[in-house]
């Protein structure tokens, strides 16, 4: 079967924005060609695939806004600390995730004792 490029680009255009789709395989899914036929005619870099992609942005950037304004109206703090991630500092970030804690050296390098030098004879070894 034959198709018309330019008539396949408009249905994808169509169908990202009537969709909200957010990916280039989701429009593959409603456009009446192969998946093959698609990627060959429009391959990455190309005019046709970034103005799909720029579409497809577009979406994203949407419905994560929504999303956002959803959570900043909630009053579950699940929901709350969800957003606060999502726009939080690089120094909240580390402190939300908890994974940053040094509770033994205070942010100096760890220094590593020899497993060789450990010994039951020797109670006074001075560890870092």
């Amino acid at each position: 079967m034959l198709y018309s490029k330019k008539k396949i680009f408009e249905q994808a255009k169509t169908a990202v924005v009537e969709n909200n789709l957010f990916f280039i395989e989701d429009i593959v899914a409603f456009v009446p060609c192969g998946r093959s036929w698609f990627y060959d005619k429009f391959p990455e870099g190309s005019d046709e695939s970034d103005a799909l992609k720029e579409l497809l942005d577009q979406n994203k950037v949407v419905t994560k806004a929504g999303i956002r304004a959803k959570l900043r109206s909630s009053d579950k703090a699940a929901e709350l600390l969800a957003l606060y991630r999502l726009i939080a500092t690089p120094d909240e970030h580390k402190r939300l995730n908890q994974s940053y804690v040094d509770m033994t050296t205070k942010g100096d390098k760890i220094q590593s004792i020899p497993i060789s030098s450990w010994s039951e004879e020797k109670e006074d070894v001075n560890y870092p």
